[in-house]
């Protein structure tokens, strides 16, 4: 069984910087290209950021120079690193797997991210 298990988010302040993780087991995580997308009320799912089973990494614009994505394949784990976060990072934030092979896609529960003062 397939499980992506994001941590908690939370509220934090204007210019402040949050850690996500994502937790996955059920997979062959080395295979699988690994991302964050965000969702905020009212609007799609956009992506935020990925990393390749290689560790390219790609950035919204949004969020490039603010969020670092990175992963650890001995733990089969991928973070989101925020920094100075605004107020319009605020939204549910989701980890994607994408299995190299196939395309297949994983998605984890969802982790609400409030920037408000």
């Amino acid at each position: 069984q397939v499980q992506l298990v994001e941590s908690a988010g939370g509220l934090v302040q204007p210019g402040g910087s949050l850690r996500l993780s994502c937790a996955t087991s059920g997979i062959i995580f080395s295979l699988y290209d690994m991302g964050w997308y965000r969702q905020a009320p009212g609007k799609q799912r956009d992506l935020v950021a990925t990393i390749t089973t290689g560790s390219s990494t790609n950035y919204a614009d949004s969020v490039k120079g603010r969020f670092t994505i990175s992963r650890d394949n001995a733990k089969n784990t991928v973070y989101l690193q925020m920094n100075s976060l605004k107020p319009e990072d605020t939204a549910v934030y989701y980890c994607n797997a994408r299995y190299t092979i196939t395309g297949r896609t994983y998605w984890g529960q969802g982790t609400q991210v409030t920037v408000s003062s």
